[in-house]
């Protein structure tokens, strides 16, 4: 009998004990952020970039800073190269990436995504003397740019494949290339691109066209990148990013930025 007693007894011992290991894990995934570090670029003017002394600025940098005031969170600021900006998330380099990265479904695989922030349309530019037809066959044996890694590397490669797709490690680069004559056409954000045009393209280059969007490539547009087991997080953006538009906060960030409504 005292052996089918101690019998219960531990069975009620490891049951209590296993509760409290659960309580324990859920816990854990309830993770209270009051200190988020972001990652960005620091290379995609005007959303995100580092200026001549160094320092972060642009739309995104001014937007997630208002919206980790919404939360009442510290917020701190990654700089990582677009190529391992994913990758680095996942090592827990930091816990969000503010980039101008859109919620695709590849993408979706690897992270998950906050509310979106931006739509936008997808330009092409060229010099000022070159064809305003974009159109596959037009730019077949044409060198054609844009930034290595991102949805518009994938459209290029999909839909242009007869032309000479270069890849660039910013949209910078790729920019810079298009000025000096050593790119034909580039694809890219039109913000991206129109702030290119209204600064060192002013004079070389036009706007050509712009681009049909393909959802399956483009996905619905820009959102926050978080890893998949941080939902708290993930919630907690997308519930100040709603709040920042019904309040009149995002409109005033992006009057700053630009002239036309980004949603």
């Amino acid at each position: 009998m005292k052996g089918f007693v101690r019998l219960i007894a531990g069975a009620a011992l490891a049951a209590a004990s296993f509760a409290a290991l659960g309580s324990t894990a859920a816990l854990a995934q309830q993770k209270e952020w009051k200190e988020i570090r972001i990652g960005t670029e620091g290379a995609y003017p005007p959303f995100n970039n580092l200026n001549a002394k160094k320092e972060l600025e642009g739309f995104e940098i001014d937007y997630a800073n208002m919206l980790c005031e919404k939360m009442k969170v510290k917020c701190t600021w990654v700089v990582q190269d677009w190529d391992g900006i994913i990758p680095a998330l996942l090592a827990n380099k930091y816990d969000i990436i503010i980039a101008g990265m859109n919620a695709t479904d590849e993408r979706k695989k690897r992270v998950d995504f906050t509310s979106v922030y931006t739509k936008t349309p997808i330009w092409a530019i060229s010099a000022k003397s070159a064809s305003t037809d974009i159109s596959p066959a037009a730019l077949k044996g044409k060198a054609v740019g844009t930034q290595g890694g991102t949805i518009h590397a994938n459209f290029l490669e999909k839909y242009y494949k007869d032309s000479n797709i270069r890849l660039y490690p910013t949209q910078e680069e790729a920019n810079l290339d298009l000025l000096n004559g050593r790119l034909d056409y580039i694809i890219a954000d039109s913000l991206a691109l129109q702030d290119f045009l209204d600064g060192k393209g002013k004079d070389c280059c036009q706007k050509a066209g712009e681009v049909t969007r393909d959802p399956a490539i483009h996905g619905p547009g820009v959102g926050g990148a978080v890893r998949k087991e941080d939902t708290a997080l993930k919630e907690m953006f997308s519930k100040a990013i709603a709040e920042s538009l019904a309040d009149g906060s995002y409109k005033k960030i992006q009057g700053k930025w630009f002239k036309i409504d980004l949603m």
